[in-house]
Formats: structure tokens, C-alpha cells, sequence
């Protein structure tokens, strides 16, 4: 048996603290994930801020389209209470510090992972359709060349590589950072990439939990095409397990403490990734 999939936390360890922020992210880094995964919207102004959704109020305590709103204005809110709403926002031992509560920035995801002390991956997911089009993966390559990660040299990799459900993303992606490792995230295998194939230039398919699950033959046929499978979002025991046996290469998970459990369980003689 080869590697067992890599862990990435999808959201951080969001199953137990509140998705996108600072804390869930430092969880998922202490329990051992081998990679995070973000979602990144643009503010009015500017600033990418990790976010999934297009307003904010299911994750927050305010209302209104993030498009539309200055980071000023969305470090207003609370972005953390939701997840416990039994929680006092004063109990330092449920909700500990700002970095439940606060927006959380990609550049300070970007600064967590750089200070991780020890290689941590970065799966960022562009969210569309947006206002800002592609101003979106313009502003992502401003921050990842801050940190020397949106051109890696010859030989090397990025710890970051980008994600979307948008062919024209990535597209976006290869032209003005082609070194860069793209995935195409599915709902549904396109009846021309059913062979295992991508779209030029993409480096790994991103099939949903569902996809491999009914169609498992789908890892081998993009292993055959030379082409990485991450799958999402794999919460259960049961399906971590398939995955390791169909031999995805990563799993996307909210509970990256189960996932990392789980996969060093073996079969008998397999430990964890070699």
C-alpha cells in the first residue's frame, strides 16, 4: 500500500471550534493536520478575508453581502458565537480571546502557516461568481508573493495551492502564477473529464465525498492521468477508511483530529504517511 491520504482541515478543525477563524486553524495545526483549507472573499476595499458564504449571517452576528462591506466594518462583528450561542462572549474558557470572534484575514492565515514550525499546506478556495471577477485571483497572488509563495522556483513547491469550482479561475491562476498547483472542485465529473483527464494545466481533481463514493474507479482513472484526488468533505469513520482504501491523496475534513486517528489505525503494518 502507498502514502495514506494527507489530512486537510476544511475550514480548520471546524467541527469543534467556530469555522474560519484563528482558532480553529491553530486547532487543526495542533492536532496534527497536514494541510488547511480556506475559503477567500474580497471586501469593498480590498482585503481577502476567509469566509464561505456570500452575506455574513450565518457565520456572524451581522447581516448584509460581504462584497459590499469594508474589513473595518466586518471587524465589527462577532464571528464566533454562533458556534455556541450558549457561550457568555466573556468566558475566556469557552470562546478564549479575539481569535474566535474576529474576521479572520488571509494574511493572517498566510502568517500562521509560515509560523507553524513545521510544513503545513494552504488549500485556498476562490469563491464565484463575485463582483470582483478576477480582481479576486489578482489580490491572491499579491498575497502569496508577500510571503514568496506564489512563484516557486524550479524544483520546489508552494505550501498554498488553489482551489475553485471555476474552470475559469484557475485559468486565471495558471496564467499569472503558473508554478502554482490548482484543483477543480466537483459536484459533478463533467462527462469529458469522466476518464480521469483535467482541464490544461490543472494539477488535481477535487471530486466530492459523494463522487468517489459511487464511482471509486474514478481515483484510479486520474491516478492514470497523473493527476492528485482530493476529497471532500469526509466527516465519518467509515469514509475516511474507503478513502484510504481507494487511494485518494488527500482528505478534506472538519474533524482533521478523527481523520489523522483514523488513517494511523492501519491496516495492520500501515502506520501513518511515509
Amino acid at each position: 500500500m502507498g502514502k495514506l491520504p494527507r489530512v486537510v482541515a476544511h475550514r480548520g478543525a471546524s467541527d469543534v471550534n467556530p469555522e474560519h477563524t484563528l482558532a480553529a486553524y491553530q486547532r487543526a495545526i495542533d492536532v496534527g493536520a497536514d494541510g488547511l483549507e480556506c475559503d477567500v472573499r474580497l471586501t469593498a476595499d480590498g482585503h481577502l478575508v476567509c469566509v464561505h458564504d456570500r452575506r455574513i449571517e450565518r457565520t456572524s452576528n451581522g447581516r448584509g453581502v460581504l462584497s459590499t462591506m469594508s474589513l473595518e466594518e466586518l471587524e465589527k462583528y462577532d464571528w464566533g458565537s454562533w458556534k455556541r450561542p450558549w457561550a457568555e462572549l466573556d468566558d475566556e474558557a469557552e470562546l478564549p480571546g479575539l481569535d474566535v470572534r474576529k474576521v479572520l484575514t488571509l494574511d493572517t492565515l498566510l502568517a500562521t502557516v509560515r509560523d507553524a514550525g513545521r510544513p503545513v499546506e494552504l488549500a485556498i478556495e476562490t469563491k464565484h461568481p463575485t463582483r470582483y471577477a478576477g480582481l479576486v485571483e489578482r489580490r491572491l497572488i499579491e498575497a502569496l508573493d508577500r510571503f514568496g509563495w506564489a512563484h516557486p522556483k524550479i524544483g520546489t513547491e508552494s505550501p498554498a495551492r488553489v482551489m475553485s469550482f471555476s474552470w475559469l479561475s484557475l485559468r486565471r491562476m495558471r496564467t499569472l502564477a503558473p508554478g502554482l498547483r490548482t484543483v477543480l472542485l466537483m459536484d459533478r465529473v463533467p462527462l469529458r473529464f469522466r476518464d480521469g483527464s483535467l482541464p490544461t494545466g490543472v494539477s488535481s481533481a477535487g471530486p466530492s465525498l459523494e463522487i468517489v463514493t459511487a464511482h471509486p474507479e474514478y481515483v484510479d482513472r486520474a491516478h492514470k492521468h497523473g493527476h492528485q484526488v482530493h476529497v471532500w468533505t469526509v466527516n465519518a469513520e467509515n469514509d475516511i477508511r474507503h478513502c484510504r482504501e481507494i487511494g485518494v491523496d488527500a482528505v478534506i475534513s472538519d474533524r482533521p483530529d478523527v481523520a489523522l486517528r483514523v488513517l494511523s489505525e492501519g491496516p495492520e503494518g500501515v502506520g501513518r504517511r511515509t
